[in-house]
């Protein structure tokens, strides 16, 4: 009997610790969603309240997941919401130059090499893909200005910059730190402020290309095998873009440049100095309208040319708040269509923007990023929003270092392209850059031949008739393949199918 008893209570004693673990993980559990630890990512950082007293001893909280898992619209449509927890951290957009990067904390052995993790930590001061010393902050409907300076005053902010935002229903500010604070401690002390309705860094992009100087031929030959590829002879005697508006977020364009005569009908300076005119914008305005030695897709189209990256020789940079504003005064001047040859890390302000552009029925074109196979998704090319176009050579082979991802739509060429440059000349170039902008130039034929298209159906038409060129297979590194401009306009005259019921099912 002392046996059993001891037996009975030994088999009690393990029932009541099992439960007691139990109890405990989903403690745990609710105790990490409080904090946005659950679904935080798909939100992109924003919804919800963050929770009372974060300040500088906050713990790190996730940014925005991995682009490479996004599929269809973005959440969180409808407005700016009264209030966001901070955004603190690179999201799963990757480091700009270390060929992308995951949505992981940055530190010590993590040096953005880990693919969808769905983490998200505070950005550290090395292998930055932020500016250093800003950040960006909207703050709450009502907030006056003097509890705005009283912010500024107490964290030693200097505003270098402000914004209003028609498309997001709310403007933005760009502070300088001071007292040697960093990013990452300054993004969790105003997370705590109740007036602070958003904040996060001031991240930096990248233009995506690889050039090098040719002297010019006559137009469309042979080196312009992309004529050829996409069958643009064929659509332009259906469509040549005529009057579409085309903005390209880029550095400066050299509208001077003959092949763009009468091309450039409007011009923004977001970045502001005296920037002289740079190959990489140049060639994709080049490439989407040019009408002269070289002949570009749409070239019809009409281009806003937007200034928003530095005239660095190689990679230009531009940062997100440059890019905010250029995608807001494009979508105030009556842009059709954004081209955006550049890549970054995921931001969810961005984000943001770009889903209240598509609602405005503005097409989004984005390079899918030149970090090679094993980069995570870069942005804005993986937002689900966006059409990420991926790069290809004559011989219909990939771009070896195009990034990959079930978030590429199609493929266009990209690799030895003969383009423009400033000064009257010629380049050829290559990456997913001007794969985008020829892109760009064949939406711009298809909203031409049919003006009410939405970008959901633009989406449709490229996918539709673009020609496979590897195993059909829904994470294919070509997308959907190769765009044709000649198919995708023609597939918008198609028969509806005539009703097999004697017209009942019309009716219905």
């Amino acid at each position: 009997m002392p046996n059993s008893a001891m037996r009975s209570r030994s088999i009690l004693a393990l029932l009541l610790g099992g439960l007691l673990l139990t109890a405990c993980c989903i403690a745990g559990s609710r105790s990490a969603a409080a904090f946005g630890m659950g679904g935080f990512g798909h939100m992109s950082g924003f919804g919800g309240r963050p929770m009372p007293g974060g300040g500088p001893m906050m713990g790190p909280r996730p940014g925005p997941g991995p682009g490479g898992g996004l599929v269809g619209r973005a959440p969180g449509r409808g407005g700016w919401p009264a209030r966001h927890p901070p955004i603190v951290g690179g999201g799963g957009g990757g480091y700009v130059g270390g060929g992308g990067g995951s949505g992981g904390p940055v530190g010590p052995g993590n040096n953005g090499g880990n693919r969808n993790n769905g983490g998200g930590g505070a950005p550290q001061q090395g292998n930055q893909n932020f500016v250093p010393n800003e950040v960006v902050t909207a703050f709450a409907p009502g907030a006056t200005p003097q509890a705005i300076a009283l912010i500024a005053r107490r964290y030693e902010l200097t505003q270098l910059d402000s914004q209003n935002l028609p498309l997001l229903g709310t403007s933005l500010y760009r502070w300088r730190l001071g007292g040697g604070r960093t990013v990452a401690n300054t993004v969790r002390a105003l997370g705590g402020e109740r007036i602070v309705a958003s904040v996060q860094p001031n991240y930096v992009f990248t233009l995506q290309k690889e050039t090098a100087k040719i002297a010019a031929g006559p137009q469309g030959d042979a080196a312009q095998y992309v004529l050829a590829k996409l069958q643009s002879a064929q659509a332009q005697q259906v469509a040549t873009g005529k009057d579409v508006v085309v903005a390209v977020i880029d550095s400066e364009i050299d509208a001077k440049h003959p092949d763009l005569d009468g091309t450039i009908v409007k011009s923004f300076d977001a970045l502001g100095g005296d920037a002289k005119p740079h190959a990489h914008g140049t060639s994709m305005a080049g490439a989407i309208a040019a009408h002269g030695k070289l002949l570009g897709i749409a070239p019809g189209a009409r281009i806003l040319a937007i200034h928003a990256f530095d005239d660095t020789p190689g990679a230009a940079h531009g940062s997100s708040f440059v890019i905010y504003k250029g995608l807001q005064w494009a979508a105030d001047n009556g842009a059709r269509i954004v081209n955006m040859s550049f890549a970054g890390p995921a931001d969810p302000t961005l984000q943001r923007m770009l889903a209240a552009a598509y609602d405005k029925g503005i097409v989004l074109i984005a390079a899918a990023g030149n970090a090679g196979p094993k980069s995570d998704p870069l942005f804005p090319a993986a937002d689900p929003n966006v059409i990420a176009v991926t790069a290809t050579d004559s011989d219909d082979h990939l771009f070896p270092m195009a990034n990959r991802g079930r978030h590429i739509a199609v493929a266009a060429p990209g690799v030895e392209i003969f383009a423009l440059a400033p000064g009257d000349e010629y380049v050829f170039t290559t990456g997913t850059s001007i794969a985008a902008a020829h892109v760009s130039g064949v939406v711009a034929l298809l909203l031409e031949h049919k003006p009410s298209l939405k970008p959901g159906d633009i989406r449709a038409a490229l996918t539709a008739t673009a020609q496979p060129l590897g195993p059909p297979r829904p994470d294919s590194d070509f997308g959907a393949g190769l765009v044709s401009a000649y198919r995708a306009v023609m597939w918008l005259d198609r028969s509806p199918p005539a009703p097999t019921d004697g017209g009942a099912q019309a009716k219905q």
